[in-house]
């Protein structure tokens, strides 16, 4: 019992600092894989805390794939060393891909427009244009919130001129909006809820803010809004973060009238939407329509954050954000504490770019490329894999996300390694999820990276791999 000790801060809840000491004990092998856990009564007469502090702490370790419960017999310890494990060998795996020390790879793991459609000259001409125009200025820092300029264009060709420039904040992509709205909003131990599946790039921002997350089930149409509700009513949350066109990574759209709803839920419950727009330029489904959460909100609930690096090239790194005005101060301070400033030469061309109507244009090459490619991906899933695999096609976006059918003795984890070794690259499920074993079943695929040829090789890589389990 004496591993069971611990200090506890005035700080932090006590039960969440029990279930973190009792995770690093497992992950240390102090407690080892399947041991049983002591009794409720045993450990909070050990530690003088109440029965609830104990039931709580393990309710988290279990939500978070720590340890399960057998009926009858208790609470036992479940170590997560093979998803740890490979996390490392998949990171390690996108390393050398990034670098290029991976050789013939079929890639169907981009989540962004691939550089052949970069317009490279069209570009320089812009940045040439710009530096001509503006000189050393181009290279200083701006405004606090972004260069004038692009500010005023995107709010003119993406807002129909109705905010105010001032409302708008240019930050370095979409995951840095995301970690200063959580850095301006979010405190130790405050609630959010987020979509399970999600980014997994958002999940590790909250879990570094130290928030309580409570995952909400994705349906054909958005978050499952009974379950949403039911958490509402039992927990203050303080904000909702959601990707309201083809979710990464289920593909997944809201539905207009399931928007309207969130929209009064968090007016009647007074949390706030951080809403994430992500890929919504690539609709190749006549029946989905374009409305932001931002563009319906009557309320100042909604906190628009866009990025311009997955649709155009990564490598600019510029995004914007618009906030309410109660959270102006903060969120501006939050982003000066990360970087002070996005880069100004790339605001300048960007801005450039948008007015002489080149945007638009290329946009529309993006639709029509990735358009075919969907649909022969798409095709091809539906007739080499769907005996193995489900699928909702999501009608737009650059991914497909996938579901091993239970009868398939195979996870995700072993995917991914034995297409590696056949030099295809698919994501595995389990980063998307809190609890990665729930993701096991899953995993995406892209077609961004890759072309029609690529495409029907790889499709064919993963039909061997599970015809030959």
């Amino acid at each position: 019992m004496k591993k069971y000790s611990i200090s506890f801060k005035e700080e932090i809840p006590k039960y969440i600092q029990l279930e973190r000491h009792i995770k690093n004990l497992i992950d240390e092998d102090v407690i080892k894989d399947g041991e049983k856990l002591p009794s409720i009564r045993e450990l909070a007469s050990f530690i003088e805390v109440n029965n609830v502090t104990i039931v709580n702490a393990y309710k988290k370790l279990q939500q978070e794939g720590y340890a399960y419960l057998k009926m009858g017999s208790g609470t036992y310890a479940k170590r997560k060393e093979p998803i740890r494990k490979f996390k490392r060998e998949y990171a390690d795996t996108f390393k050398k891909a990034s670098a290029g020390s991976l050789k013939d790879i079929i890639d169907f793991s981009g989540e962004s427009a691939s550089s052949v459609y970069f317009p490279v000259e069209q570009f320089k001409a812009v940045l040439n244009e710009v530096l001509d125009r503006d000189g050393a200025e181009a290279l200083v820092y701006q405004d606090i919130l972004g260069y004038s300029g692009l500010r005023q264009s995107i709010n003119s060709v993406f807002w129909s001129d109705t905010l105010n420039d001032e409302d708008i904040l240019i930050v370095s992509g979409a995951q840095q909006g995301i970690d200063i709205v959580s850095k301006a909003l979010i405190n130790v131990n405050d609630n959010v809820i987020i979509e399970k599946p999600t980014y997994s790039g958002a999940l590790t921002v909250f879990n570094w803010r130290r928030a309580n997350i409570f995952e909400v089930e994705m349906l054909e149409d958005g978050v499952d809004l009974e379950k949403f509700e039911k958490i509402l009513k039992k927990n203050k949350i303080k904000c909702f973060y959601t990707m309201s066109y083809f979710q990464n990574p289920t593909g997944l759209s809201y539905s207009l009238e399931k928007k309207i709803k969130l929209l009064e839920l968090a007016n009647k419950y007074n949390f706030f939407i951080i809403e994430d727009d992500y890929l919504s330029e690539l609709i190749f489904d006549e029946n989905i329509k374009y409305s932001s959460f931002r563009s319906l909100d009557q309320n100042n609930r909604v906190i628009y954050i866009k990025s311009f690096s997955k649709i155009f090239l990564p490598g600019i790194r510029i995004g914007y954000m618009i906030y309410p005005e109660k959270f102006k101060e903060s969120i501006q301070s939050s982003k000066v504490n990360t970087d002070i400033s996005t880069s100004s030469l790339m605001q300048r061309a960007l801005d450039l770019y948008i007015r002489k109507g080149y945007w638009d244009k290329h946009i529309a090459l993006l639709n029509e490329e990735y358009k075919h490619r969907y649909f022969i991906m798409e095709r091809l899933l539906k007739n080499k894999l769907n005996y193995f695999t489900s699928f909702k096609s999501p009608g737009g976006g650059l991914n497909f996300f996938l579901k091993i059918n239970d009868k398939e003795n195979l996870n995700c984890r072993e995917l991914f390694l034995k297409a590696k070794d056949k030099n295809l690259l698919i994501t595995p499920g389990t980063i998307f999820f809190k609890n990665p074993l729930e993701g096991d079943k899953y995993f995406r695929i892209g077609f961004s990276q890759t072309n029609e040829i690529y495409i029907e090789k790889g499709i064919k890589i993963l039909e061997s791999i599970f015809m030959h389990l």
